[in-house]
């Protein structure tokens, strides 16, 4: 299977805008690769058929009436499904969640999408409650690499992944707290962003840790990235981390050049626990652009682990009510982890936090003289579906655990990450495009330059 042009959300817009593709059009093709590879992928969890052929038409009479319609203009994508989607239950990969009432309105990020012409074609599979790096979920099963299908998407917005990554849609969306949009991107091969913590509305999305949840989207291309984030920023009230920042469009800035931005590899953390790949993939990107530079990031390590203190007292606090009336219905992995976070002491919660502020500043001070640092995303390539370790220079480390050793440290104190996947044989992996808060602009710079190189790119699924 091969990406055409037209399955990019630019080309989409432009054919649809254009008049030389309908919006219906365009859906059908989408639900077409979700009937014919989604079985395979086991990406989606539910399919909004009749809703997207509904707002596709819409768009098609908007046209057809001479209405001016959205830079996004009869684009299919989907979201994980612990995005509010009215009709549906919002799962959060959960079994519990399944009882839930239909969500009464959509999560602002689709509103946005689609007031930009986007159609939403369904919901996608995740780790459950988000409190995952794999993309296996004992509920729904995993969802697959669309490069090797058995192999991991990376969690926890494993079906994100497989999905962009499968080609069967162009954009998706999803949410990352400790490296859930970054991970899924580098095993899949595709374009991930997350945002600086507060950039995105994250109104009617179901929590994990409210500290570090942020949402994001997923592209097979740096300016479908763009469009798709462009579509989806601004203040919200309905989310109180989310009003400070107004609209600041990236696609315009888009440039061919990085000449003038000071550019470092992240040291210390950032260079332990890796296998070749990840050196392999750091080293090219960092080759292109003409990087030598080193910068040690103190106590990442330390970062990491308070990232883990707050992010399993914060998810075992809101879980607490379903940990004592439903716990058998929990995946045993994740209920595991949250009864232990409900049992830290809070003096180490306070200590975590502390500490938050003082590597906050030390980060800041790194920005201070470096506009974007670049790092792996993930230690390897996409582990087998159900590897418990990997061995690494001969010691046996957990696959789970250690997925996001190089996602956490940023998450952790929200930082903008642009996550590139460089296609290395036989499987990809994302490099991090770090940059300063609310700078996301040249995060997204960067990317392109090497998308534009051929650094980068979103390589055709080969196992489907």
């Amino acid at each position: 299977m091969t990406t055409k042009p037209e399955m990019t959300a630019a080309g989409i817009a432009s054919a649809v805008a254009g008049g030389k593709m309908s919006a219906l059009d365009a859906t059908e093709a989408a639900l077409a690769r979700v009937k014919q590879h989604d079985g395979v992928l086991n990406s989606f969890t539910d399919v909004t058929a009749d809703r997207a052929r509904a707002k596709a038409r819409a768009i098609d009479a908007d046209i057809a009436a001479g209405k001016k319609v959205g830079p996004l203009a009869g684009v299919p994508f989907a979201v994980k499904n612990l995005f509010d989607v009215a009709g549906l239950p919002t799962r959060a990969g959960s079994k519990i969640n399944r009882d839930l009432a239909p969500a009464k309105r959509d999560a602002t990020l689709i509103e946005r999408m689609e007031a930009a012409g986007a159609v939403l074609v369904g919901a996608l599979n995740m780790g459950e409650y988000a409190y995952d790096f794999t993309g296996e979920n004992v509920h729904d099963g995993p969802s697959r690499n669309p490069h090797d299908t058995t192999r991991m998407s990376g969690g926890s917005s494993g079906g994100s992944g497989s999905a962009v990554g499968g080609a069967l849609v162009p954009i998706a969306l999803g949410s990352d707290t400790n490296g859930s949009i970054r991970v899924p991107s580098s095993f899949c091969g595709i374009f991930g962003l997350k945002p600086t913590y507060g950039r995105l509305s994250r109104a009617r999305s179901f929590p994990f840790v409210a500290s570090l949840d942020h949402l994001g989207p997923f592209a097979r291309s740096v300016t479908d990235l763009a469009l798709a984030y462009d579509a989806m920023q601004g203040p919200d009230a309905d989310d109180c981390a989310c009003t400070t920042r107004g609209l600041e469009p990236t696609l315009p800035l888009l440039a061919n050049r990085v000449s003038d931005l000071r550019i470092a590899i992240a040291g210390g953390h950032f260079q332990k626990n890796v296998f070749p790949e990840a050196v392999e993939a750091v080293s090219r990107v960092a080759k292109a652009l003409g990087v030598t530079k080193v910068v040690d990031v103190p106590e990442a390590a330390r970062a990491r682990a308070a990232a883990y203190v707050i992010t399993t007292t914060e998810g075992a606090s809101l879980h607490l009510d379903r940990l004592r009336k439903r716990p058998n219905d929990f995946d045993p992995a994740v209920r595991d982890r949250l009864i232990a976070g409900a049992m830290v002491p809070a003096s180490l919660v306070d200590r975590a936090q502390k500490f938050r502020h003082w590597y906050r500043a030390q980060l800041a001070e790194i920005f201070r003289s470096v506009d974007v640092l670049i790092a792996p995303a993930t230690p390897c390539t996409a582990p087998k579906l159900g590897q418990v370790n990997f061995n690494l220079d001969g010691v046996e480390l957990p696959v789970r655990a250690n997925i996001g050793i190089h996602t956490q440290p940023i998450s952790f104190i929200g930082l903008p990450v642009v996550a590139v996947p460089v296609p290395l044989e036989p499987l990809p992996i994302g490099v991090q495009i770090i940059a300063a808060p609310w700078r996301e602009d040249i995060a997204l710079r960067v990317a392109h330059v090497l998308e534009k190189m051929g650094v980068v790119s979103a390589p055709s699924p080969r196992g489907i």
